[in-house]
C-alpha cells in the first residue's frame, strides 16, 4: 500500500494527504505535490502518525512528485506575481466594461497554459468581450469559474471569531446545509452577526456542535438506561 505522508500547502495552508511513493523525504522538505492546478508547492510536517493514514481511499491522494528545487521555488514565487498582475488588470476590465460581478481570486496552472478566474455574481454574466481581453493580454486558455459565497470564502481565507482558520480552507472537503433549526436545537440565541461566518452565511461549526451535543446526548440517556 503506498505510504501517505502529510504537507502543508504553502498556498492555501491546508494539510494535504499525498503519496509519497519511493521518494526519501525527510520532516521540513520542501516538495512539488499534485494538485488542480498541475502543481502545488507543501512542506513535509508528518511522516507516519495515524492522521497521515487517516485516507479512505489512498489512491485518490495525491502524488508527491519530487523534492522542490530552487527552479521550482523560482517558478511559484514567480506565477504567484504573475496572479496579482492578472487580478489587478482583470479588475480593471471588469470596471471599464461595468459588468456586475466580483473577481474573487486568479489561479495560474504550473504550465501556464490556462488561467482560472474566480468570481461571484448575482446572475449570469456576459464576459465575452472580457475573456477576449484576458486572452489577449496573456497569451493563455482563460476560464471564468462563478462561484458561491461560501466558497469564495473558502478560496479566500481568514479566520473565523473562534480565532482559528475557517472551517472551509483548514479541513472540509464539501460543505453541508446548515439551517436556522440547527442553532434552535442548541438553544442558541438567534443573532445574525453572531452565528454567521465571513461568507454571511450560517457558520458551518453549527452542524458540527449539533452532531457532538446530539452523540452526547444519547451516551447520558444510555447511562442512565443502565444505572
Amino acid at each position: 500500500m503506498p505510504e501517505l505522508i502529510c504537507l502543508i500547502s504553502e498556498r492555501s495552508g491546508k494539510m494535504v494527504r499525498a503519496r509519497k511513493g519511493d521518494l526519501d523525504v525527510q520532516r521540513g522538505d520542501l516538495c512539488v505535490v499534485e494538485s488542480e492546478f498541475g502543481g502545488d508547492l507543501a512542506t513535509v510536517i508528518d511522516l507516519s502518525s495515524d492522521i497521515c493514514k487517516h485516507q479512505k481511499n489512498v489512491q485518490e491522494a495525491p502524488k508527491v512528485v519530487r523534492k522542490a528545487t530552487e527552479d521550482d521555488k523560482g517558478k511559484f514565487a514567480w506565477l504567484l506575481n504573475k496572479e496579482k498582475r492578472a487580478y489587478e488588470f482583470c479588475q480593471q476590465r471588469i470596471k471599464d466594461h461595468n459588468l456586475p460581478m466580483k473577481l474573487t481570486a486568479v489561479r495560474y496552472f504550473f504550465n501556464e497554459k490556462k488561467g482560472i478566474f474566480f468570481y461571484t455574481a448575482d446572475g449570469r454574466i456576459d464576459f465575452r468581450q472580457l475573456v477576449k481581453d484576458l486572452a489577449k493580454e496573456f497569451k493563455m486558455r482563460i476560464e471564468m469559474r462563478q462561484v458561491g459565497v461560501r466558497d469564495e470564502a473558502k478560496i479566500i481565507g481568514g479566520l473565523g471569531v473562534c480565532g482559528r482558520t475557517l472551517c472551509c480552507v483548514s479541513f472540509m472537503k464539501s460543505f453541508e446545509p446548515v439551517t436556522i433549526q440547527k442553532a434552535r436545537k442548541q438553544q442558541i440565541v438567534i443573532n445574525p452577526t453572531k452565528i454567521s461566518g465571513l461568507c454571511g452565511r450560517l457558520m458551518c461549526c453549527l452542524g458540527f456542535e449539533e452532531e457532538s451535543r446530539g452523540r452526547i446526548y444519547h451516551e447520558e440517556e444510555n447511562n442512565l438506561i443502565e444505572d
